[in-house]
């Protein structure tokens, strides 16, 4: 089953948003010709400024834990956190079959 990976980054100024913005489009191409990658997006919230929101599908977490882990996704991760001062957060999700929600034992 597909799984949707939720990646959030806050940006604080237009001169870092300069710098991060070549990182930025280096991890989106080489993410679309990894196996297993079907399409990501990307939005700008807009009640926080610089606060940026990446969704990106796989078809397994598997295939998104192998480019996660990749020494070359890596390397460009280091960078982009040394550039925001801060660990970029991700969150991994997986749609509810049928749309119901499960139901948690007391």
């Amino acid at each position: 089953m597909a799984v949707s990976i939720i990646i959030r980054r806050t940006v604080k100024d237009e001169t870092m948003a300069g710098k991060l913005a070549p990182f930025i489009v280096q991890l989106r191409s080489q993410a679309a010709v990894q196996p297993g990658f079907l399409t990501d997006q990307t939005f700008i919230c807009l009640d926080h400024e610089g606060e940026y929101l990446i969704i990106s599908s796989w078809n397994t977490l598997d295939d998104w834990n192998k480019w996660m882990h990749s020494e070359e996704r890596m390397a460009i991760q280091r960078q982009i956190d040394g550039l925001l001062g801060e660990k970029t957060l991700y969150r991994y999700y997986e749609p509810i079959v049928g749309g119901i929600p499960p139901r948690f034992q007391a």
